[in-house]
């Protein structure tokens, strides 16, 4: 199956193939239109044209052929999901505790993915079927904000934000005991644990991928520190890595803290709070922020947390 389009070439000037076809089909990539080119799947004046550089002059028709995307297995869920922000192009979600991001092994339904899928079937499925729409993940057990993308191009343009460190990233996290220094900056690199695959830690010498980490003091606590962490890279389980390489791992961190968690809590206390980023179609800077969540802001009152009773969270 497959949807084709026609277009007709009327500029007084050439014009690069790929690069017409951009301005007709803005919801594609350049890259994906080279591949279409590459593939066989346009035509310029009845003739199948393979080089995405090749020179439109006026009078040209072209005819696309848009191949629909294979159907993937993942199926629509009814689950309840709390929508921070939507437009034609993306999401923002506040995805809860317990709840993994998309399907994987041991977790084939009741995923974020999932659930979206009955809120809306348009989700970008040009960089994965299995994981359509998916900009940047959090983990099982951490709430907070996440960027959903309904088109590749969306999907592209948001991830470039991540990968040129454009993003403003920011968490609350209550950590074991209190850091060195009350504002401080991490930067180790990380890599999978060699001994424990599932698990991630600091990698020597050369090895592993650099992970930046900051953080700063909220509240202070007997046994415990409020930290505002930021993350200019985004390595899995980089803050929970982190902060336990300064011994101050995250309460409830069961893998890279304690077996015992030092407070009552049923997962670790880590939190998405804001996000800051420019969104598909507006050139301002967008401002995306979720409360923190009432397990967390229990165990918050049990500690008296002032920066709680003043509405700071």
């Amino acid at each position: 199956m497959s949807n084709e389009v026609d277009f007709f070439f009327s500029q007084p000037n050439s014009e690069r193939l790929d690069k017409f076809l951009v301005s007709c089909l803005s919801e594609l990539t350049r890259t994906h239109i080279q591949g279409l080119i590459k593939n066989g799947y346009v035509m310029v004046n009845n003739l199948t044209i393979l080089k995405a550089g090749y020179s439109l002059e006026k009078g040209a028709s072209i005819h696309v052929t848009l191949p629909l995307p294979k159907p993937s297995n993942l199926q629509a869920e009814n689950i309840p999901i709390e929508i921070v922000f939507e437009d034609d192009n993306m999401l923002v979600v506040n995805k809860p505790a317990g709840m993994v991001v998309h399907p994987s092994a041991g977790h084939q339904s009741s995923t974020l993915i999932n659930a979206l899928l009955a809120h809306t079937p348009f989700l970008s499925q040009q960089m994965s079927k299995v994981r359509p729409g998916i900009v940047h993940r959090l983990d099982k057990d951490t709430s907070g904000l996440i960027l959903i993308a309904k088109n590749e191009k969306s999907q592209v343009f948001l991830q470039e934000q991540f990968s040129s460190r454009k993003v403003e990233k920011y968490y609350f996290t209550l950590v074991d005991s209190k850091p060195k220094t009350p504002v401080g900056r991490i930067e180790a690199p990380i890599y999978r644990d060699p001994s424990n695959r599932k698990k991630m830690t600091i990698a020597p010498g050369n090895k592993g991928r650099i992970a930046i980490t900051e953080y700063s003091t909220v509240e202070s606590f007997t046994h415990h520190t409020l930290l505002r962490v930021k993350i200019l890279t985004g390595r899995t389980h980089q803050i929970r890595v982190h902060l336990a390489s300064m011994h101050c791992p995250v309460v409830g961190d069961r893998v890279y803290g304690h077996k015992n968690p030092s407070l009552p809590i049923s997962r670790q206390f880590l939190h998405a709070y804001q996000i800051k980023i420019q969104i598909p179609g507006n050139s301002q800077i967008q401002n995306f922020i979720a409360p923190l969540p009432e397990d967390l802001k229990f165990v918050l009152q049990r500690l008296n947390s002032k920066f709680l009773l003043e509405g700071g969270l």
